[in-house]
């Protein structure tokens, strides 16, 4: 009889990676409240400290400071989709995919297919 990789209600999964190993540091997950200037006009963003770290690594990236990424993102959302009522969420999302997109070069550059093995 085989059986379903699919677990079945109420049955464990195991998980590969643990969120919460002994030395995780939660202070990661403290929201802060900064002043940015977005295009000119000043204002503050609340985001779990993490984020402002990935900020600071996309800035870093593009040789720029995180007003300006900030000023970019801000510019841009209102360009092309005429603004967006969750700009911290949409900020956390391009730090998500920024770190994504981090992750799948590693990846290529390691001669590592998506599944994780061997090319």
């Amino acid at each position: 009889m085989s059986r379903s990789l699919k677990p079945q209600a109420g049955e464990l999964q195991v998980i590969g990676i643990d969120p919460f190993e002994s030395d995780f540091n939660m202070h990661l997950a403290e929201p802060m409240s900064r002043s940015v200037r977005l295009n000119g006009f000043a204002t503050c963003l609340r985001l779990e400290s993490i984020y402002w770290a990935v900020l600071e690594r996309i800035a870093r990236a593009n040789k720029c400071t995180v007003n300006s990424v900030l000023s970019h993102v801000d510019r841009e959302v209102h360009l092309r989709h005429g603004g967006v009522r969750n700009f911290s969420g949409l900020v956390r999302v391009i730090c998500v995919v920024f770190l994504m997109n981090c992750a799948d070069e590693g990846l290529q550059q390691s001669g590592l297919e998506e599944g994780g093995f061997p090319g």
